[in-house]
């Protein structure tokens, strides 16, 4: 990708959220409370080293289990002793040089290419969401039965409520249509599979799912409030973000053009476009986790990458070591300092 363009990205709020790199620890704070996502939760920033995301684990296991968690806690320290400075920081030369074959996984050639970036850092993201959806299954499913109800979850609605069936935002219906798309079975309660649906719905492979989001998305699109997008509403509201988001893709001369696009979703040809048409181009407008992962990939191979060859190095991710541990790189990991942190 052209320096120009990178340049050009940066001046974009939405790419500013995921893509500016921190060089204090108040800046990294401040980019990652900017980052939130839709149904209340902080969209957590793709992490690159699995060992970053135990620690994380092991700091909430720790605030939850205060008298349990030391043994496992000691064991931790064991494990990870070899990969943490004198000064109890993490050593992340170790650390890249530790993983690097790990990446270089197809073909073993000694690089990193992209694919093989972005492969494992999706993996990581969508490993990181799975334990987030159990941990949050655990706490919610107060009747220990391996589901979650609409009760058990949000049990500040009564049945008054529900059988009001409200969908303005936030409201108990709303909440209702989200909690019966991820349903998928139809039984009245979410499966650990059909609680992650419901927990991100960005990245989500439900249809029915998706058509939510994307309406839900087209609320502040559809100036006209007729459900759809005509070419204007289009060009004005959605278009700009959808081009920002596929020149990681693409250079700007492979993002097709305002018309040519809504030509291509406008299916029934009736010159408007429905939220099932928007379906090819959801992960533009709303992206989810897996979407920011694969688009923080190209970030760090853009940066890394220093003879521009389209792979790295052990020598450059060597050389570039605090862009993959911006969040943790010459961070105190003792506990009173890590385990309050909220930057991972």
């Amino acid at each position: 990708m052209a320096k120009a363009v990178v340049l050009t990205l940066l001046t974009t709020t939405f790419i500013i959220l995921f893509l500016l790199v921190p060089k204090t620890q108040n800046e990294t704070q401040s980019m990652e409370g900017l980052i939130s996502r839709r149904l209340g939760r902080r969209l957590e920033m793709p992490v690159f080293d699995p060992l970053v995301t135990r620690i994380e684990r092991l700091s909430h296991e720790k605030e939850a289990h205060t008298n349990t968690i030391e043994g496992a806690k000691e064991k931790d320290d064991d494990m990870f002793e070899e990969y943490f400075a004198q000064e109890r920081r993490l050593n992340t030369t170790m650390r890249i040089k530790f993983l690097f074959p790990l990446l270089d996984a197809a073909p073993r050639d000694g690089f990193v290419s992209f694919k093989e970036l972005q492969t494992w850092m999706m993996q990581q993201t969508e490993d990181n969401m799975g334990y987030r959806t159990a941990k949050e299954l655990e706490l919610q499913d107060k009747d220990k039965d391996g589901v979650v109800t609409f009760e058990e979850y949000l049990p500040q609605f009564s049945k008054q409520d529900i059988e009001k069936n409200d969908k303005g935002h936030g409201e108990a219906g709303w909440w209702m249509e989200q909690f019966n798309n991820s349903d998928f079975d139809h039984n009245g309660s979410l499966d650990i599979e059909e609680f992650n649906n419901f927990l991100h719905p960005e990245d989500s492979r439900n249809g029915d799912i998706q058509r939510w989001v994307l309406r839900e998305r087209m609320t502040g699109m559809d100036t006209n409030a007729d459900g759809k997008l005509e070419y204007k509403e289009f060009v004005d509201n959605a278009y700009e973000m959808y081009k920002e988001f596929a020149k990681f893709e693409t250079d700007d001369e492979g993002v097709p053009m305002a018309q040519l696009l809504f030509a291509e979703l406008d299916k029934d040809k009736d010159r408007s476009l429905e939220a099932d048409e928007l379906r090819p181009i959801l992960h533009y407008l709303q992206p989810g986790e897996l979407s920011y992962a694969k688009y923080y990939s190209t970030f760090l191979c853009h940066e890394a990458d220093d003879d521009k060859d389209g792979k790295l190095s052990l020598e450059e991710m060597l050389n570039h070591e605090d862009v993959f541990y911006k969040a943790v790189h010459h961070e105190d990991l003792d506990d009173e300092d890590y385990f309050d942190h909220d930057e991972l």
